[in-house]
């Protein structure tokens, strides 16, 4: 049995992460010592270790949610995991076109500079102003972060 801090380590996930994870349900409630300390066996340092995988790969926490409960019933079909997959595919293939734009622009940005002063900077002036950017590379901010 492993307490949360070797859970944690184990697995690389920081321990607040671990005890949000409980919390909303990806990880089950642990076992307790006799002091009160969480406890955990095997299959929790193995979902925990699904989970940052998961995460890592950009999955939300809602797909995380659908792919561990299809994990847990493994005579299923895995044709919910693909569409599952593909969805996530499908989104970090939109993220990389909007991306692709965003470094065309900033070259374009940069690239019009003249290298003089702020008062003539082309960067500062298209940061200013949206219309002066090629394209629409409109990114919502907790998108780009």
């Amino acid at each position: 049995m492993l307490t949360i801090g070797k859970l944690g380590q184990s697995a690389a996930v920081k321990v607040p992460t671990i005890r949000y994870y409980e919390q909303i349900g990806l990880l089950p409630a642990p076992e307790r010592s006799s002091g009160n300390q969480r406890l955990y066996g095997k299959s929790a340092l193995d979902r925990l270790a699904f989970i940052r995988h998961a995460r890592e790969l950009g999955f939300p926490l809602e797909a995380i949610r659908d792919l561990l409960s299809l994990s847990d019933r493994p005579d299923q079909s895995c044709a919910a995991a693909d569409a599952i997959a593909r969805r996530q595919l499908s989104a970090v293939r939109a993220r990389i076109a909007r991306l692709k734009a965003l470094e065309a622009e900033l070259e374009r940005m940069i690239g019009q500079c003249a290298q003089g002063t702020i008062a003539d900077c082309r960067v500062i002036e298209v940061l200013g102003d949206h219309t002066l950017c090629a394209t629409d590379h409109d990114v919502p901010v907790e998108s780009a972060a």
